[in-house]
């Protein structure tokens, strides 16, 4: 009876959420991961279709995530220079609509490139359709905060990437059945026979549904404008720093993408070596840039906060580096697999036999989502946590079907059951914090990659499937934490989380020539430091905040509806 009266007090106390706003909000959120799915037919029929190489074909995930950071410093730019946010200005509604139509005109970018037989065109296509991606998270993701009590922002994120990851499952089956009349697993060679004339209807109905979700959230009357009409401060120092960084970049990945002009087909293997680690110390200069540079603001902005705006709070610098590294190993965890996998200790799979592996791997991130959704919606202890334990199971049963339908043998995989077991118990015991889930997600990814390079068979498989439950939770925690108390900064800050989505861009390929130089599955201990450092920052960040005065995670602790 208590217990009652405390959770009814403490539920008035906190800020209702707008559902009617959310709900249109995670409608955008799956249309993202359903238009994304494209992209799986698309990397492999440009690869076939223009004769590519496999470093070429990975332009197109270069240009994809070198469009967000693009994107997101420009926004900044424009707010230091003109004194006002753009997201700010426009609101966070006007922003997801315009982010939207920017979309739809990359679409019709590729749809120009195709016809033209280009395949740097499709490059630039897909540069400006993730530009417009760039503007829609930079406005959705505080959007999702502020539509509720800061305390329940964690779980709103969450149901957005839960739904994402819900429509980037079915996607890849839709796309199939709509350019290949089956949904039966698409092979090399379906791909390579597939005209452009289909790929061009591909992506008008891409272009169709970007404009059909812009129309959705612009009438959509439940959803506020979201304008912060304060003026932020100029951020020059910040803005200097990071034209500094760009620079720095470009000098790092220019010896990268010139050392591929090198034919090592008949080379020696001392050659290939030398080459590899050639290619991998300037990869590793990249992320040094990354590193060095925030860490350098963090300090400069101690001593003197003046002109670094939202980078004068610690947690969105130490966040920033928090999302690069998250993007990073979740991105490199996937990427790699597939190599992984072909080693005999670890069942020697080919490409066809590792696809249910990857479908699992990825489908993790939907599972711990749907789970961490949960707290999104007023409810009482007792069926949050009964929700708590079976939504996930649903999630696997769901994906198990989803690939079953379309082709794949799942059987080796329905053991799986038991990592999703041990994350459903970190769920209970991190009781809703976001620091706490963080870093218990956070050690136990550390625990799992650790396990995964020590072990081989379907040990070793599942600790590596298992980082995608551990990598599932984290993008809405990381984020939460590090625009807690920025107040009219927290579009900026925004902004510069979503440039840090540039991890997915260098951190892969770190381990891919790590791999090249030791081997596979050592290379794995790449993921081991990035999930290290995500578990320090969720120590690090509780401490800052609170001697920010900054604290909401009492009132999410209490499990009770919201």
């Amino acid at each position: 009876m208590i217990d009652n009266q405390k959770e009814q007090v403490q539920s008035s106390t906190l800020i209702p959420t707008n559902y009617g706003a959310l709900g249109t909000l995670v409608t955008v959120f799956f249309f993202w991961g359903f238009i994304a799915a494209g992209n799986s037919i698309f990397i492999p029929f440009c690869k076939h279709y223009f004769h590519l190489d496999q470093f070429q074909s990975q332009l197109i995930d270069f240009a994809f995530y070198t469009a967000y950071y693009i994107g997101a410093l420009g926004l900044f730019a424009y707010g230091s220079f003109g004194g006002k946010d753009l997201v700010g200005k426009w609101g966070y509604k006007k922003s997801i609509v315009f982010g939207l139509l920017f979309s739809a005109l990359g679409a019709a970018a590729m749809i120009i490139a195709v016809n033209a037989n280009t395949f740097s065109g499709m490059l630039v296509g897909l540069f400006i359709v993730a530009l417009g991606f760039s503007l829609q998270q930079t406005a959705a993701q505080p959007f999702a905060i502020s539509l509720g009590d800061p305390s329940t922002g964690t779980s709103r994120v969450n149901l957005g990437g839960g739904i994402n990851s819900f429509g980037t499952t079915i996607g890849p089956i839709v796309v199939a059945l709509a350019l290949f009349g089956t949904t039966a697993a698409v092979t090399d060679a379906q791909i390579a026979a597939l005209g452009l004339g289909k790929v061009i209807v591909l992506y008008t109905c891409v272009g169709g549904l970007f404009v059909a979700a812009a129309a959705l959230f612009h009438f959509a009357k439940k959803v506020p404008a979201g304008i912060m009409e304060e003026s932020t401060e100029k951020a020059n120092k910040a803005l200097y720093m990071l034209i500094i960084m760009t620079g720095l970049l470009i000098i790092m990945f220019a010896p990268v993408f010139s050392s591929y002009k090198t034919d090592l087909t008949n080379a020696s293997t001392d050659a290939i070596k030398e080459m590899n680690a050639y290619r991998l110390k300037w990869l590793l200069g990249a992320l040094g840039v990354v590193v060095f540079g925030l860490l350098f603001a963090n300090l400069s902005a101690a001593k003197k906060s003046e002109g670094w705006g939202a980078m004068k709070y610690p947690q969105l610098v130490l966040g920033m580096l928090a999302i690069f590294v998250y993007v990073g190993v979740e991105v490199a965890i996937g990427s790699n697999l597939g190599e992984l996998l072909k080693l005999d200790s670890f069942g020697g799979k080919q490409a066809s036999e590792a696809t249910p592996y990857i479908a699992m791997y990825w489908g993790s991130l939907m599972i711990g989502r749907w789970a961490g959704a949960v707290s999104a919606f007023k409810l009482s202890n007792t069926n949050k946590l009964l929700l708590q334990i079976i939504v996930p199971l649903i999630a696997f049963c769901i994906i198990l079907g989803v690939n079953t339908v379309a082709g794949y043998d799942m059987k080796p995989l329905y053991y799986y059951i038991f990592c999703v077991i041990i994350q459903i118990a970190a769920f209970y015991f991190s009781k809703d914090k976001p620091a706490r889930t963080l870093l218990i997600f956070g050690l136990l990814g550390v625990v799992a990659m650790i396990v995964g390079t020590q072990t081989t068979g379907t040990i070793g498989t599942y600790a590596i499937l298992s980082g995608g439950l551990c990598c599932s939770i984290m993008w809405p925690c990381i984020f939460t934490l590090s625009i807690a108390g920025l107040g009219k900064y927290t579009t900026q800050g925004s902004a510069f989380l979503i440039m840090m989505i540039l991890g997915g861009g260098i951190i892969p390929p770190i381990q891919g020539k790590l791999a090249d130089v030791i081997n596979i599955q050592n290379s794995y201990w790449i993921p081991v430091v990035c999930f290290g450092y995500l578990a320090f920052f969720a120590v690090a960040v509780g401490s800052i905040l609170k001697k920010q005065g900054v604290s909401f995670e009492s009132t999410a602790s209490t499990g009770g509806g919201h």
